[in-house]
């Protein structure tokens, strides 16, 4: 006979427990701070329901990426490619160890099947594989030695732009994102990126996964919120050097090339790019279109009496 003075009806604590939802944050200067304005705004799937609330970044927390962009930019263009592309591959590991979080949230900000979500971020975690084996070559791809008619040694070799304000597509999330992120850190310059306004969670992501990579803070900020307010003030910032415009309709890109003429900024216009053409090989374009040309001259000199020279 049992005890009556122990309960032994079923636990049922655990169908009661809450769920805990995340908070999702901006990544500025290797830190998680709110919006500055301490708004936010729904972000919702394919078929309108709520995921998550998003950071509205403001007109301020765009200048303090600049400021933590430009701050981080010596010591990352300075490292060594070899260096950058041993911290760009444990980007690839960790992205690959949390993979089934981003095969998730790309499924549920794109409406895709798990099978097409799961392609979408094993592609991206590949490109970002891809990107670091080309820290250490492009230099012997576009720069060298150049033949002159003269003793001279003349070397041309390859300088990051500086601070790049990027604005990830629309509609590719993920592997979209990483597709025109992954070339501009690559080569030495620090990023200011602008999520897809509306899937912007896992770019946020991607911000805790940085964190954890030994990537420098400031190499890379990530700012949610709404694109047309956040990046006109970018594209006229004096200590901007370069904006990619994937992100942009034709009306704000035309806005944004304008106001990126006051200090001469490269700008790199949109192209129209569907979500299958973000699985093609991407080449090189985007690594060169954010680097500077530096040629250097030197008397080749002579050696002994006979005046031979080398």
């Amino acid at each position: 006979m049992s005890d009556p003075r122990v309960d032994t009806r079923p636990d049922t604590r655990s169908d009661a427990r809450l769920s805990v939802f995340k908070t999702y944050k901006l990544y500025v200067g290797g830190k998680f701070p709110r919006s500055e304005s301490g708004r936010v705004y729904e972000v919702s799937d394919a078929k309108g329901n709520w995921l998550a609330n998003a950071p509205l970044s403001s007109r301020k927390d765009a200048r303090d990426a600049v400021v933590a962009a430009r701050k981080a930019f010596g010591g990352w263009a300075g490292a060594t490619a070899y260096n950058r592309g041993q911290i760009l591959y444990r980007v690839a590991e960790m992205l690959e160890g949390r993979r089934d979080q981003f095969v998730r949230e790309v499924a549920d900000a794109e409406g895709l099947s798990k099978p097409k979500a799961t392609a979408q971020v094993d592609a991206a975690i590949d490109r970002w594989v891809w990107y670091a084996g080309w820290t250490d070559k492009i230099a012997q791809v576009v720069g060298g030695g150049n033949p002159v008619a003269g003793p001279y040694f003349n070397l041309s070799s390859p300088e990051p732009t500086g601070v790049v304000v990027v604005l990830a597509p629309q509609e590719s999330s993920f592997l979209g994102l990483v597709s025109v992120l992954a070339p501009v850190i690559a080569t030495g310059n620090t990023a200011i990126v602008i999520a897809s306004e509306k899937s912007p969670l896992p770019a946020l992501s991607l911000g805790e996964v940085l964190a954890t990579s030994d990537v420098p803070g400031g190499v890379v900020n990530i700012l949610s919120g709404r694109t047309s307010e956040i990046t006109p003030s970018l594209a006229a910032h004096q200590d901007v050097n370069a904006i990619d415009l994937a992100g942009a309709d034709e009306v704000l890109a035309k806005e944004l090339e304008i106001a990126a003429a006051d200090n001469l900024k490269r700008v790199l216009r949109p192209q129209t790019v569907d979500n299958a053409q973000w699985f093609a090989t991407p080449g090189t374009e985007r690594m060169t279109a954010f680097l500077e040309t530096k040629t250097v001259w030197h008397p080749t000199g002579s050696l002994g009496a006979s005046g031979s020279s080398y």
